[in-house]
């Protein structure tokens, strides 16, 4: 299975509360929505790449949980980015400043910014270069750090802003470098 891509903006162009409305209303599909106002459905994970998500996550969770840095968020979590697209990556984080100036209401809905840090895992179903231009949006959308997790070839891509992506080979752990002071990302069980 792979990713659908839906231009309806020749019949309607959704505004922001729309397409939440629309995601609530359809739990069951995984929706994003790219700056041009497309949606994209997507399929549901394999077992191999949601293994791999709740791995990545959790370690992330566990480093936030000991720091109180921020805000951890998992697959689900859907952000409107600044430039308008609507995104949920596989694992995200949002510096603690930056979530504590949220409203209440705006944390109980698609989080109306650009989380600090992402990572999205390649999965079967998932076009690279599509993912790399959703990375390349977190970034031209104030994102610090993000890391593309392509399982197959056992190589992950370093986004930074600014900055040439950078491309490791089988690493064994990655840094959070000073978007996430001390967090490491242990690929043991990523690679396996």
């Amino acid at each position: 299975m792979t990713a659908i891509t839906l231009n309806l903006n020749s019949i309607i162009q959704l505004t922001s509360e729309q397409f939440y409305q629309l995601c609530e209303e359809h739990p069951e599909l995984k929706l994003e929505r790219n700056a041009n106002g497309e949606l994209i459905v997507m399929p549901p994970t394999g077992g191999e790449t949601g293994k791999r998500n709740l791995t990545a996550g959790a370690q992330l969770w566990i480093w936030n949980d000991r720091t109180e840095l921020g805000e951890a968020f998992d697959s689900s979590t859907g952000f409107t980015l600044p430039k308008g697209a609507d995104r949920s990556p596989d694992a995200s984080w949002v510096e603690k400043s930056r979530w504590q100036a949220l409203t209440p209401e705006q944390k109980d809905k698609f989080i109306p910014l650009c989380p600090d840090f992402v990572i999205d895992f390649l999965s079967p179903s998932d076009s690279l270069k599509k993912t790399q231009e959703k990375m390349q949006e977190y970034m031209d959308n104030g994102c610090r750090l993000g890391w593309l997790i392509n399982r197959k070839k056992r190589e992950v891509e370093i986004y930074r802003p600014g900055q040439a992506v950078e491309v490791l080979q089988s690493p064994l752990t990655l840094s959070g470098e000073d978007v996430l002071p001390g967090f490491v990302l242990n690929f043991k069980k990523n690679w396996n």
